[in-house]
């Protein structure tokens, strides 16, 4: 399965396509190109060269123009030169004669050009300026920004964008597809699929479910109750396989958290009040209204600490959801559930902190307040260096564990305060980038020094370095891990739960409040608090989606399921309780899913939704 961000768009059509080779031919390059691009003109001799020595009948090639004309301002003129060219069918003469020409794409320039390539120059000078002519160049331009194509040139190897590097052996290797090559091309596909880390998630939980009511049920208790000891001189630190997931593995999750939030708060979707303002009060809403629902199933009785179970939204699933929907739902309505998602992440990392921690010391605060002290001091002191806030961090880590504050805590406040930088200088980045390159070039009469070329590779390392922050590096870094590993084996160690007739017990107050809260309360306070967001004019009424839409949006955020799970596993330590738990988590979070899914599914169209947008 493709995602739309790197397949073309449309497909090729001979019939308005400019096309070099046979229809038949195995390997089709598709490239988006400007004329008066220097870049582009590399491409060209590399493609040439491919054409001439490496492919040849086995390779056709398609030309589509992208014309820069901020910074290239002849290349719209000249791609009007080809199209009129090909008018005449020489439109790969003057084709070449463009790429070789670039400092001579002047109107008057392209006319005695066409006198050269033997074409009716009155035709051509007439065609130049016609509206067909302009027309064909702006469908190209169109078809690029449907293909995402960001810049010249732009590849796509048999309808798929090609984001490798450009010299020979690479593109060779993207067109022959050896072993290693296609899995991770695959391996990339995957993670490029908004709905794969709950996918993966999804099957993690099924496999735990299967594998602990299976034969094998004992193996599953076992693996997890294997010990694993850290020791170094007379400190040691015992712990399960279950709680190296559940107390360790699972504070990098809650880091990558802290980076996403820090961003939004940032540049994102939280950084501008009244932008925020919509996703806040329903985030607010959608955890007071399940805890609510909880209690009042549960006040009083000895399960009432789980009020927090049931405030959950599991990010990973709901945007995963709402991305196999297309473009039935608006991006406006995706982006504020990301929003949305993102603040009940805060307020879940607030609730485990607050209220499920034990045994809460002076020693405990007073440590990791110090140590989040140190992380401040190294932010400001400008170190950009990973080591030291990853030393920090284990440190911080190690107070939070032994004394009883939640290892939760640990991650989000080391995230922020990871640096984040203001924005690079691109343009004195480009031009060191352009100088490292020219001097990898070998001197004309002698060998390759291998210690220059080992310092200009380093030079280009710290110059791709400082295009991103540490915040934005760390988190580009540790997603893949959080996503498609972490949040998986979190899932297979906790969704193995015994399916005995007792664990059903789905009219419990318990199991009542936990589905009640995430089924009917996340999609009620999500509403609740976006009108009344509105209402009061806190917040602006969102333009392109309706309260169908909005409320389709809601019952996917009750999907609680890796959240809940944790703060379930905080909340109870009785293991029927909390079996009984989990099991109302799972069963509410397919039930809110599908639900959402449907909603969404049948919503209105933009067209017919308009009268219905939220006033």
């Amino acid at each position: 399965m493709n995602t739309p961000a790197n397949r073309l768009t449309p497909d090729i059509d001979s019939s308005r396509d400019h096309i070099w080779g046979s229809a038949n031919a195995p390997v089709t390059i598709v490239e988006y190109g400007d004329y008066q691009c220097t870049y582009c003109h590399s491409a060209h001799q590399s493609i040439r060269r491919l054409r001439e020595q490496r492919l040849g009948d086995r390779l056709r090639y398609v030309f589509r123009h992208f014309p820069n004309t901020r910074l290239h301002p002849n290349a719209w003129l000249a791609a009007q030169a080809a199209e009129a060219a090909a008018s005449q069918n020489r439109f790969w003469e003057m084709h070449e004669y463009l790429f070789s020409h670039q400092d001579k794409l002047n109107r008057d320039c392209l006319i005695n050009a066409a006198g050269e390539l033997g074409l009716d120059v009155d035709q051509f000078a007439r065609e130049l300026d016609s509206p067909s002519i302009d027309k064909r160049v702006k469908a190209d331009f169109s078809s690029a920004e449907n293909s995402n194509a960001y810049s010249t040139p732009t590849f796509f190897i048999n309808g798929r964008r090609y984001d490798g590097a450009w010299d020979d052996e690479s593109t060779m290797e993207a067109i022959e597809k050896p072993l290693g090559y296609k899995l991770r091309s695959l391996a990339q596909e995957f993670a490029g699929l908004s709905a794969s880390a709950g996918l993966l998630m999804l099957v993690a939980a099924l496999l735990a479910l299967v594998w602990a009511n299976s034969p094998w049920s004992a193996s599953y208790v076992a693996i997890w109750h294997t010990e694993l000891e850290i020791s170094i001189g007379d400190f040691s630190l015992p712990l399960s396989l279950h709680h190296w997931i559940n107390d360790g593995l699972i504070v990098v999750f809650f880091f990558v958290i802290g980076l996403e939030i820090k961003r939004e708060l940032i540049a994102g979707e939280l950084s501008d009040p009244r932008q925020a303002a919509l996703p806040i009060a329903a985030a607010v809403g959608g955890m007071v209204f399940p805890a609510a629902i909880y209690l009042l199933f549960n006040v009083g009785s000895d399960v009432s600490l789980g009020w927090g179970v049931p405030m959950a939204t599991d990010t990973a699933f709901a945007l995963g959801l709402l991305a196999m929907l297309g473009r039935r739902v608006p991006l406006s309505l995706k982006v504020f559930v990301a929003a949305l998602a993102i603040t009940d992440d805060v307020g879940a990392i607030l609730v485990l902190a607050l209220f499920y921690t034990a045994d809460i010391s002076l020693p405990s605060l007073g440590v990791a307040g110090v140590l989040f002290g140190v992380a401040l001091a190294l932010n400001r002191a400008r170190v950009y260096r990973v080591l030291p806030y990853v030393l920090v961090g284990i440190a911080l880590w190690l107070a939070t564990f032994f004394f009883g504050v939640h290892t939760t805590l640990a991650g989000v406040l080391l995230a922020l305060a990871i640096p984040t930088r203001s924005p690079p200088n691109t343009a004195g980045l480009l031009s060191q980038s352009m100088s490292a390159f020219h001097s990898l070039e070998m001197p004309p009469h002698g060998e390759r020094n291998e210690s220059r070329f080992q310092s200009t590779v380093r030079t280009l390392e710290t110059v791709v370095e400082r295009l991103l922050s540490p915040a934005q590096r760390m988190e580009r870094d540790l997603q893949p891990w959080s996503s498609y590993l972490i949040l998986p084996l979190f899932a297979l160690a906790n969704a193995g739960i015994e399916l005995s007739v007792g664990a059903f017990d789905l009219l419990h107050p318990l199991s009542a409040g936990i589905m009640l809260g995430l089924v009917l309360g996340k999609p009620m306070g999500i509403m609740f608090g976006a009108w009344l967001a509105v209402f009061t004019h806190l917040a602006a009424a969102p333009l392109d989606y309706g309260w169908r839409q909005l409320a389709g949006g809601a019952c996917l955020c009750g999907v609680g399921f890796t959240m809940s799970i944790f703060i379930a596993s905080a909340a109870f330590t009785e293991p029927t309780i909390l079996t009984l738990a989990k099991l109302s988590v799972i069963l509410a979070s397919l039930i809110a899913g599908a639900i959402g899914w449907f909603m969404l599914r049948g919503a209105y169209s933009a067209s017919d939704q308009r009268t219905e947008i939220m006033r």
